[in-house]
């Protein structure tokens, strides 16, 4: 009896609000980290220290996520994709309803920020498990000659999160009073994205195991520990992957995170206007994500990211001119040619860093170099930004981005250009 397929619609539905979901989850934190919990759970006399101390737990996330990589990731080219992805939907789901109802430091003292450390633990785990398999989901239903169009639509899950989280702010914020906001207004998205597991949950549970997995366990292609056989034998597109991708992370988490706390406490730009400029900047994150996979199908996934790294290098030397005063005109075009730079970069990403592994490893290596540039890129990208720029001047947080951008370039021209296949 022939396997049921799965349809056009389930496959990139399925990988599109897997995605959606957790980054939504992961965004609320970050929005929460610069607005809220440097108040409730980092009290400091000092402002900025408690805006680092918020954001040194925002980085926890991005040092879990390789773990979460390695452990969803050996279970999903193990066993199969699909319970994999339930499972790590799951584990972030619950790490973030649970910080909606976490107590703050003036009810239980240090234990609040160590509880909040633990979730955002959580939240990296699961998102570390997420991405590379809701990829997956998609290029291994994909023909050939549209990877990176299939391969986009889990990546559209980012400007879409970020969309309804920084929205599910923006309301709450103008809705209510500041004193309520910060008593239980806050808690609301965190609470609320239960809503959105569990149709998540539905949808995952109805799709099908990919072709490519089902072919590669027919031949018997499985190996027994993935993790091994990528250290062992596929070195080259571990680490050059990893430095190839720290880019796009670098630059979304300077567009989003850096940019939202300088506009609003060094600028004198009010929180309101941070987060409608950021808003508007995402809907150019979404548009040039099906733009980059049209023409990454066409081109190429490598040089389309080669073109894309050198534009992001060159717009890095002009963070000074942007960002020098509280010009609200000048920061929302700044932040709408970095979004659409982040568009470019990381609509092609997933289906490139996928194509460079086999299927027996595809999960454990597409997931581990995508979230090991996350520990590189961006886990202390906002602190770092702050520190530059607070200790010299913002134009070293565009230098910051040039040097990562130079790194990810010659990593794109020296990795290994092995074929494999579907």
């Amino acid at each position: 009896m022939k396997p049921k397929q799965n349809s056009l619609r389930h496959v990139l539905f399925g990988s599109l609000i897997g995605t959606t979901i957790e980054f939504f989850d992961f965004y609320i934190y970050a929005n929460a980290a610069v607005l809220v919990f440097p108040q409730l759970f980092f009290p400091s006399s000092d402002s900025t220290m408690a805006t680092l101390e918020s954001l040194a737990t925002f980085s926890i996330a991005f040092l879990s996520r390789p773990l979460g990589s390695a452990f969803f990731g050996h279970y999903g080219d193990k066993i199969g994709r699909k319970f994999t992805l339930v499972a790590a939907l799951l584990t972030m789901g619950i790490s973030t309803v649970t910080i909606g109802f976490l107590p703050s430091y003036e009810s239980i003292g240090v234990a609040a920020p160590l509880l909040l450390m633990l979730c955002r633990f959580g939240q990296g785990v699961g998102l570390g498990g997420e991405w590379g398999g809701a990829v997956l989901l998609a290029i291994e239903n994909a023909p050939p000659n549209k990877r990176a169009w299939y391969g986009m639509f889990p990546q559209l899950g980012a400007p879409i999160g970020l969309l309804l989280s920084g929205g599910t702010f923006l309301i709450l914020t103008d809705s209510m009073s500041n004193e309520d906001f910060m008593n239980y207004g806050w808690r609301i998205p965190f609470i609320a994205s239960a809503l959105l597991v569990i149709v998540g949950f539905y949808i995952r549970t109805k799709i099908t195991e990919t072709p490519s997995f089902e072919n590669a366990k027919k031949h018997e292609e499985e190996v027994k520990v993935p993790f091994l056989t990528l250290v062992q034998s596929y070195k080259n597109q571990l680490i050059f992957g990893t430095f190839a991708a720290i880019t796009t992370f670098l630059v979304f988490y300077l567009m989003t995170v850096f940019t939202l706390s300088w506009a609003t406490s060094d600028l004198g730009i009010v929180k309101r206007d941070g987060l409608l400029i950021q808003l508007f900047s995402v809907l150019f994150f979404a548009l040039f994500i099906p733009v980059s996979a049209v023409v990454a199908d066409k081109i190429g996934r490598r040089k389309m990211l080669i073109f894309a790294t050198a534009a992001i290098a060159i717009f890095g030397f002009f963070f000074s001119y942007f960002l020098s005063e509280g010009n609200i005109i000048q920061v929302a075009i700044f932040a709408c040619i970095g979004m659409s730079l982040m568009g470019f970069t990381y609509g092609p990403l997933g289906t490139f860093l996928s194509e460079l592994f086999p299927t027996n490893v595809r999960y454990s290596g597409a997931s581990l170099t995508f979230n090991m540039a996350g520990i590189l890129g961006a886990a202390f990208a906002p602190m770092i930004a702050i520190w530059l720029a607070k200790t010299y001047d913002v134009s070293y947080v565009g230098f910051y981005l040039v040097t990562a951008a130079l790194i990810s370039f010659i990593s794109f021209l020296v990795i290994s250009k092995d074929e494999h296949k579907f």
